[in-house]
């Protein structure tokens, strides 16, 4: 698993803990703003710990990429084309939008082109 990215590494543990038999693990980035902790990417799911339940309660929601409906990458851009720090990721699984924002704009590309890949 040494090609695997991470911020966090005890957010990637977690995600190891809850592996599938034959599941590999792509990515696991720290998420910035109110709710989400991190999200995971494996070769068979989507991971996204959210921190917005009532009561300090944690959910953690696993998404078959064959749910995806669409996915999408919202970057803040200067005047002069430039990124800014930080930018969002929006995951479309029927009706429900999951939004994932991170530190870093290449971040949101990355999740971005694996989850086109697996959904593709």
């Amino acid at each position: 698993m040494s090609d695997v990215v991470y911020d966090n590494k005890g957010q990637l543990q977690q995600i190891e803990s809850g592996l599938l038999e034959g599941e590999q693990i792509i990515a696991v980035y720290d998420a910035v703003g109110a709710g989400t902790g991190f999200i995971g990417l494996t070769n068979r799911r989507i991971i996204i710990q959210d921190k917005s339940f009532v009561g300090k309660r944690v959910a953690i929601t696993s998404i078959p990429y064959s749910r995806v409906s669409s996915v999408s990458v919202v970057s803040n851009k200067s005047w002069a084309g430039q990124f800014f720090s930080t930018g969002t990721i929006a995951i479309s699984v029927g009706t429900h939008v999951y939004e994932v924002e991170f530190r870093g704009s290449e971040k949101t590309h990355h999740v971005h082109n694996v989850i086109l890949h697996f959904t593709s």
